[in-house]
């Protein structure tokens, strides 16, 4: 097993635990006719590494069609989100694996019941941690296994990579107009307030979200909490699902609400849905209901090095830099980067690529 991190240096938790199957997950040498079996305590590893939302592969030496069979057959083989059984080096496999799953290489752990392999792997992957096949059923009680918070999307999370991966595939074979696969989709967004369950996963948008994150500002679960419990303030949750499933919370937006002019203090939306234009409706939605409770629209926007995808959805969504003296009601922005972008609201349109159910935040005047 890898040595411990020093204790200056923070623990990177696991993101998928690499397989090796051979006297590792299972009991027993497929090749050499084997009864496999998996260990009860192994076999609850996987389950709980699973429901910490730590996704898991398979790298093994065998053959692909009876090693997958024998996985499908011990009823474990929907817990693996890829796998690489052949016979090249085990440390290709492992690298195959990160690339598909866009992983870095440090938060990879690999086990395998053989020094020889494990020290392969650690040559030519140097920042995988490596395992040997006795410490597995150890693994649930190591901090690197234990994330801080499992949020309702954590639990679910390789459901909703395998429904991407389909996904993916049925857009690639798609021949037809982008929008048209869109609606074929059958999108479904939600707009609702946020509670105390959603607050974790809505912290890690904003800690995790760069490239659609209108200011880059973290809010913690206690910052979130206390606007929960301000009446000024809306912290609304943004979830999407379609056909194939849930892609859980994709989006979190503040605003304070009241008076003449309404303050959208953060908006942050998911990588994952930028190509369903996610951003762009959850704007158009808020928008609209501005425009119902008669008021002025300010956003806050704070340019850093990655979210200039962000600032294009606001410019398109029609927000200028033009004063208004409604910016004269708001507190002066902390810092002196913080944009002020305006927009005088107008009803927008339903959205023409998904069914958008939302909560109303304002009575129309």
């Amino acid at each position: 097993m890898s040595g411990p991190l020093p204790p200056s240096e923070p623990i990177t938790t696991v993101k998928c635990v690499v397989w090796d199957l051979d006297n590792t997950l299972w009991k027993g040498t497929l090749l050499e006719g084997d009864d496999v079996v998996i260990d009860d305590h192994v076999y609850e590893t996987v389950v709980g590494l699973d429901s910490r939302g730590i996704l898991q592969a398979v790298a093994s030496k065998n053959d692909h069609g009876p090693a997958w069979q024998r996985l499908e057959e011990l009823g474990v083989a929907e817990y693996f989100v890829a796998a690489r059984i052949g016979w090249g080096p085990k440390s290709a496999s492992v690298r195959e694996i990160a690339d598909e799953l866009k992983f870095a290489h440090g938060t990879i752990a690999f086990v395998d019941d053989q020094p020889a392999e494990r020290a392969e792997v650690e040559f030519h992957l140097p920042q995988v941690r490596c395992y040997p096949a006795e410490s597995a059923t150890q693994l649930l009680t190591l901090p690197e296994f234990t994330p801080a918070t499992v949020t309702v999307d954590s639990r679910r999370r390789r459901q909703m990579y395998q429904a991407n991966v389909r996904r993916q595939a049925e857009q690639e074979s798609f021949d037809g107009p982008s929008e048209e696969f869109l609606r074929s989709l059958d999108l479904v967004m939600e707009i609702g307030r946020a509670t105390a369950g959603d607050l974790s996963r809505m912290e890690e948008l904003t800690l995790r979200t760069s490239q659609m994150n209108a200011t880059g500002v973290h809010y913690s679960d206690a910052d979130l909490r206390a606007l929960l419990d301000d009446a000024r303030h809306e912290v609304l949750a943004v979830t999407m699902s379609d056909r194939f499933g849930s892609h859980g919370a994709v989006g979190v937006a503040l605003v304070e609400t009241g008076g003449a002019v309404w303050h959208l203090k953060l908006l942050a939306t998911s990588c994952r849905v930028v190509s369903f234009g996610a951003g762009a409706t959850v704007l158009n939605w808020l928008i609209g209901e501005a425009a119902a409770a008669g008021a002025h629209l300010v956003a806050d926007f704070r340019p850093t090095a990655r979210n200039r995808v962000m600032e294009i959805a606001y410019r398109f969504a029609g927000f200028t830099d033009e004063h208004c003296a409604c910016l004269a009601e708001l507190p002066l922005p902390e810092g002196g980067q913080t944009q002020r972008l305006h927009i005088i609201p107008e009803p927008r349109p339903a959205p023409g690529t998904l069914r958008l159910d939302a909560v109303r935040l304002a009575t129309a005047r």
